[in-house]
């Protein structure tokens, strides 16, 4: 992991860092590691001056885009392992990790397989797991989480949320809400029936899937 920004960084150049960041993942996810630095500078509304006096390489890009990605995954796990109520952690954790991966599908798997020796994020993913372990334990304890859960059911559940296709990021985060909340109910001691986030239309109406 990267260390955090300078402090003295003016507040334009900021700007200008999320924005190529953001772009540079979009684009990335959507259309793979081929797209050229020009079109990740035109998304972003900077000049190729500015995106490549920030990121002189694509993979120096890609690499600081991924470590953001992961840096996000670590902050919601430490999150849920800071809320006092263990269910609503881990809770909190399916619903974030589930809306990111939505979000930037494709992105991970494509660094990973262009970039294979760009970073070792064994330690990151190690610590990941290690703290949904143990929050899933807290909420064991707690009564909330059933008991024949076990910590391969998640990454399951990680897979599945990865398989959502649609050409649409809105109604792709908006299935992998519901998706996550059909999957804490399933993972919850006693299911309650609690209301769903709205459907995503992801078929014509009146095709069979």
């Amino acid at each position: 992991m990267t260390d955090r920004l300078p402090h003295t960084l003016r507040s334009d150049a900021l700007d200008n860092r999320e924005r190529i960041l953001d772009a540079a993942r979009a684009l990335f996810a959507t259309e793979g590691l081929n797209v050229p630095m020009r079109e990740i500078a035109r998304h972003a509304g900077v000049g190729p001056a500015t995106l490549y006096r920030r990121f002189p390489t694509k993979q120096m890009l890609a690499t600081e885009a991924f470590v953001d990605e992961m840096r996000a995954c670590h902050v919601f796990v430490d999150e849920g392992l800071a809320e006092p109520d263990p269910w609503r952690g881990f809770c909190l954790v399916i619903e974030k990790t589930c809306e990111l991966h939505a979000r930037s599908r494709g992105f991970t798997e494509a660094f990973m397989s262009t970039f294979p020796d760009a970073m070792d994020i064994a330690a990151e993913r190690a610590y990941a797991l290690r703290s949904i372990a143990e929050l899933a334990h807290r909420a064991k304890d707690a009564g909330h989480l059933r008991p024949d859960f076990v910590l391969d059911d998640l990454i399951l559940m990680l897979m599945a949320n990865r398989g959502i296709h649609t050409t649409s990021k809105a109604t792709r985060v908006a299935a992998s809400r519901r998706f996550a909340a059909l999957v804490i109910q399933a993972f919850r001691a006693s299911p309650q029936h609690s209301p769903l986030p709205p459907v995503a239309r992801l078929a014509a109406p009146g095709k069979v899937m």
